[in-house]
């Protein structure tokens, strides 16, 4: 047998019919306390109409007490019905209690318990003693009142006040539950937003030097078909990493280097004939995550770089700065290009951004020429406390 077909959770509403049923089957089991009216009737102490009205009074009570414990103990569907039926289930209690004697008194317990479990614990604290209250009034105007404050008056209290606590941990067992969703979808939307990320960075590299390549390629076919060929292997070997590169973002194990990104800074400028002038080393003691922020920075530049600025020279460097706010380490991409007044940021820089965000790190943006407008300057800065004290 599956357990999962059997077993309903806390809080969980049940999935199939034989998970309702296991879970009607647990409340029902505290009907037993219905021995004493059951007994009653069964002695035959009534007349058989009295009798009638009295199995079918007590088979509505139950089926009432059923019906709002089984569908209102985790969530209170409908606060109106929920207290109509409190209200119902009282005055069915008082009627059959006072019709046919101290036996169903009884009947005030489960409308206590059920008070508890469905009602919010600001008016439970309250309802809860009226109904016994209310029991030991009316038991007080039948025979042997002693007998019914001293079997029922503590069953009343405690099964109500016992069922608060039971309703309060169902209902947050459901909202940790819920909470527990929220998490989960969270994650995959955040996960989603890295994987986009990755992939713009990837293939808009990747694609931006296939691109200049094919230009060049198509330029050279007629005159040069030695050249022509060098760059088309050029453009496999690209495609191929691309390839690479992509299955290993998906995977989740990639992780750009900036020494690697700095190679292929050159190689890039130099293909889109860009006069460049790169640094080839990097300082020591960079932290990991900082240095997979600079590299993707270093890559996004560049890349707009080749595809947007029509610049002839571009300048990267790597240095360590003070500031008020601490050591940092910045990489500075500056062109002379058409610059970037008048644009909006993309989804280059907005992903960029919120990478730089998870190290505390920081993005700037601004024409490399003020005064005439041209050129575009982009500097990445993140902290750099270990690495300034490893270098002196």
């Amino acid at each position: 047998m599956n357990d999962d077909e059997t077993s309903v959770g806390l809080g969980r509403p049940p999935a199939t019919a034989r998970q309702a049923g296991i879970k009607l089957l647990w409340i029902g089991i505290w009907l037993a306390f219905m021995s004493a009216p059951v007994k009653d009737l069964a002695d035959g102490n009534h007349t058989r109409w009295a009798t009638a009205l009295g199995v079918l009074g007590l088979a509505v009570f139950v089926g009432a007490y059923l019906v709002l414990v089984f569908r209102h103990t985790s969530k209170a569907r409908d606060p109106f019905r929920v207290r109509a039926s409190l209200a119902f289930l009282g005055s069915l209690a008082l009627v059959l209690a006072l019709t046919f004697g101290t036996p169903w008194l009884v009947l005030f317990v489960y409308v206590a318990v059920s008070a508890g479990a469905t009602m919010p614990l600001r008016t439970a604290r309250w309802l809860i003693p009226v109904v016994t209250v209310v029991m030991v009034g009316v038991g007080a105007t039948l025979e042997d009142p002693r007998a019914t404050v001293t079997a029922l008056v503590f069953p009343a209290l405690l099964g109500g006040f016992a069922m608060t606590g039971v309703r309060q941990l169902v209902r947050t067992t459901i909202e940790l539950r819920q909470a527990r969703a929220t998490v989960a979808q969270l994650a995959a939307n955040e996960e989603r937003l890295r994987l986009a990320r990755d992939l713009h960075d990837l293939l808009g590299h990747s694609l931006s030097l296939i691109t200049l390549k094919s230009e060049l390629a198509g330029r050279m076919l007629p005159d040069r078909p030695e050249l022509a060929a060098a760059q088309v292997a050029d453009i496999e070997q690209v495609s191929r990493q691309a390839l690479v590169d992509v299955r290993s973002a998906v995977t989740g194990y990639r992780r750009p280097t900036l020494p690697g990104e700095l190679a292929g800074a050159r190689t890039a400028l130099a293909a889109a004939g860009v006069d460049a002038d790169v640094p080839a080393d990097i300082p020591d003691g960079l932290p990991e995550k900082a240095e997979e922020v600079l590299a993707w920075g270093l890559r996004e530049a560049v890349t707009n770089v080749v595809r947007h600025s029509g610049a002839h020279r571009c300048t990267v460097t790597l240095a360590p700065r003070q500031t008020l706010d601490g050591r940092v380490l910045e990489l500075t991409v500056a062109d002379d290009g058409r610059g970037g007044a008048g644009t909006t940021p993309g989804n280059g820089l907005t992903g960029l951004t919120e990478r730089l965000a998870s190290v505390d790190g920081t993005l700037t943006t601004r024409a490399t020429q003020p005064r005439s407008g041209k050129g575009f300057t982009m500097v990445l800065s993140v902290p750099f406390e270990s690495g300034l004290g490893s270098a002196e």
